[in-house]
């Protein structure tokens, strides 16, 4: 069975679970924390896809790790994976897991990407345009970074598409408009 079935049927089944029990906030919650867990510790990581380490030992420090911290249904869930020696795909489940959150509360989720900090009322007003734009959805999800290289404007990702008003594309542009030397070429004729 290949890795995105796994993820996707698992984050499924914890995504029922808890709308059952009411609780999906609580054990989305859960999940992003999770998610910062494996995204700035590879020792983590590595230590959930040991096939050396022995399901005792795992069982303890994920115990040790994650009892106190998270809902009885997400320690249970993550419990199971290990029990099952499927512990080493929760990186994917859980990305599948905010995915299919998303998609139930239809939530989408757009990448602003700048050469410097946006203020937060820009990024509202962003936020405030894209919500227009989207049909289906009932709220936009905001991730922002910052990338210097692209000297000044913006990149939007969002739904598929990307929108780029960058300096550092209007350059390629016009360097893609040089490399052809409309002048030279109107001469040769």
């Amino acid at each position: 069975m290949s890795v995105n079935r796994i993820a996707s049927r698992y984050a499924k089944s914890l995504i029922d679970l808890a709308v059952e029990q009411n609780n999906l906030e609580k054990i989305h919650g859960d999940v992003e924390h999770l998610r910062r867990m494996i995204k700035t510790s590879k020792d983590f990581v590595s230590f959930l896809r040991s096939p050396v380490i022995q399901y005792s030992r795992k069982k303890k420090a994920l115990e040790a790790l994650l009892q106190d911290k998270f809902e009885d249904l997400t320690f249970k869930f993550v419990d199971l994976l290990a029990s099952k020696k499927r512990e080493a795909y929760l990186p994917e489940i859980a990305e599948e897991f905010i995915i299919q959150y998303r998609t139930l509360n239809k939530i989408s989720q757009a990448m602003i990407i700048t050469a410097g900090e946006i203020t937060p009322e820009l990024e509202a007003q962003i936020k405030d345009k894209l919500q227009q734009a989207t049909v289906g959805f009932a709220n936009v999800e905001i991730v922002s970074k910052v990338d210097p290289s692209l000297i000044g404007g913006f990149v939007i990702e969002f739904e598929g598409h990307v929108y780029d008003v960058s300096v550092r594309y209007e350059i390629e542009q016009m360097r893609k408009q040089f490399k052809v030397n409309l002048f030279e070429s109107a001469i040769g004729r």
